[in-house]
């Protein structure tokens, strides 16, 4: 069996790959996606970083392909669906530089509190500007950190060790599991006006894209520091660089950007910000724990078998799989679809399998369940290892109920997640062995397919309300591929369901909020 490996690893991974039995390792960073395209299947297994993108026409090739190693977490460079699709087990090593890129927030934290590379720039120049690097001090200073998951968590030990008082928003985060990590759980808007610093450590999605913009800022405290180690697009660049231009925010921090490389980003001529190229990761420990990691569960899957931290199939032997695999697919797009449109934090998720479904057992379909329902908020440290375990560690409890009846189906899956001030409802089934269909939405029985740009519409029951939707989407030449509507009752509630050929512009959302006899607007990307 022939591994690829990509992009740079350090030599303890390699030599992991090299010196097992069976396998032949090739060394190639620096391919071309023509030069990847055209070897990939020689190769049962690829090891990769940030680097190599392997996009779908490129999976398709790799015709020989098993599994793909990622070393490091980040994934928004291999296509999971057309993995998924043609059975390749897709890996990363979601614990191993958690501790580097926490460590790098309070370096950047530190950093421009004290202005220290300002500084430093200031004395290669031949001066001694003493009065100009005025810093600030952490201690008894209040830290706000917007989503607290593994490196947020990290973070804030470290923290509490400054002396520093620490507050959170995490909204799928309960306040008793957030006691215990040793912060005090907040809304957005009064972490915003009382946090000295701000951290990022969201995952970026539509609900997270511009999160931090000038509404934002404008409800923060004047002189306020941001820090952003987690992902681009999260902040507003320019709304910041007005907020910095004008003295609203005091100075910024940031490893990740919007467009990446940073090349002429207008906030590198700022003086009051502190920017590194993506490092959060670069440590020598991460980098030999990531390749160490990755390499030996390659080795594993591709001699033994055994998958861990798969992020697109969960532990199960081959046979198994190969009727569960559809099962799969269909937990986790319904537990993703409940995960993106929850505003609170879960509390409870109830599982109900009828019919065929039970012939293999459950388990497997709860995990991929699970793993849809916390990706959305908790990023790509998710996967089907650890997904009973951080639903745990967030309070939720997970019932599960079973039937062999299965009422108009062969099989159905059924999932009501519940929290404080919402209840949501999904339920989806197969038509043949590979169409997967959800077929009720709440109170709303629909057919539609659980995959692409889904706009989710709840609205009052009137005239002209679907014309309106279609104008606004038209204007922005974005068009509906299908449709899905239900109402309770003539004049009463309604949802419209559209499937969309491409995602909405960024303050979409918004304007079709604004529409007359509009409730409530989702976008959902499956």
């Amino acid at each position: 069996m022939k591994v690829l490996v990509s992009d740079p690893l350090s030599q303890s991974g390699l030599e992991i790959l090299k010196e097992s039995k069976g396998l032949k390792c090739d060394v190639k960073p620096g391919l071309s996606q023509e030069e990847l395209k055209q070897i990939i299947g020689e190769y049962d297994a690829i090891i990769i970083r940030s680097e190599t993108k392997l996009k779908a026409d490129i999976i398709e090739a790799g015709n020989r392909l098993r599994v793909i190693g990622r070393a490091g977490i980040g994934l928004d460079n291999v296509d999971l669906p057309a993995a998924t699709k043609k059975g390749i087990v897709v890996m990363n090593t979601p614990q191993e530089n958690a501790i580097a890129a926490a460590e790098h927030t309070i370096a950047m934290m530190l950093s421009i509190s004290r202005k220290v590379p300002q500084a430093t720039a200031s004395m290669r120049a031949g001066k001694w500007e003493k009065k100009k690097f005025m810093g600030v001090e952490l201690y008894q200073k209040t830290l706000g950190l917007v989503g607290i998951g593994v490196i947020g968590t990290i973070v804030v030990d470290r923290a509490r060790g400054l002396k520093m008082k620490v507050i959170g928003y995490d909204p799928y985060l309960s306040p008793e599991v957030a006691e215990k990590k040793g912060v005090e759980l907040v809304s957005f808007d009064e972490l915003l006006s009382r946090s000295d610093f701000i951290s990022i450590h969201t995952p970026m999605t539509e609900e997270t894209r511009n999160l931090i913009d000038q509404n934002a800022i404008a409800k923060m405290k004047k002189g306020v520091i941001l820090i952003n180690c987690a992902r681009g697009g999260i902040i507003n660049e320019k709304d910041l660089y007005e907020a910095i231009k004008t003295g609203k925010v005091a100075g910024a921090s940031l490893d990740v950007f919007e467009k990446e490389p940073a090349i002429g980003n207008p906030l590198l001529e700022l003086e009051e910000v502190v920017c590194t190229p993506h490092l959060g990761a670069s440590t020598e420990e991460a980098q030999e724990n990531v390749a160490i990691a990755i390499s030996r569960q390659v080795v594993d899957y591709l001699i033994n078998g055994e998958i861990r931290n798969a992020v697109n199939i969960p532990a199960v032997s081959p046979d198994i799989l190969l009727f569960l695999r559809p099962y799969l697919r269909l937990g986790e797009k319904l537990g993703s679809f409940l995960g993106q449109i929850s505003n609170y934090a879960i509390e409870e998720v109830l599982i109900e399998y009828h019919g065929e479904v039970l012939e293999y057992g459950t388990k497997p379909i709860t995990i991929s369940v699970l793993k849809g329902l916390l990706t959305p908020f908790v990023g790509e440290t998710v996967n089907f290892v650890n997904a009973p375990l951080m639903a745990r560690e967030r309070g939720i409890r997970v019932t599960e109920s079973t039937s062999e009846e299965a009422e108009d189906f062969t099989s159905l899956i059924a999932l009501t997640v519940r929290s404080k001030m919402e209840q949501n409802y999904i339920a989806g089934t197969l038509f043949g062995r590979k169409e997967l269909r959800i077929v009720k939405l709440n109170d709303f029985f629909i057919e539609a397919l659980p995959e692409g740009y889904i706009l989710l519409v709840n609205n009052y029951d009137r005239p002209g309300v679907i014309g309106n939707i279609g104008a606004a989407l038209g204007s922005r030449n974005i068009n509906i591929a299908t449709m899905q509507f239900g109402r309770d009752r003539m004049g009463g509630m309604a949802m419209s369901l559209l499937h969309l050929d491409s995602p909405l512009p960024p303050g979409m959302v918004g304007e079709i909020l604004r529409l007359p006899n509009i409730i409530s607007v989702r976008q959902i990307e499956l």
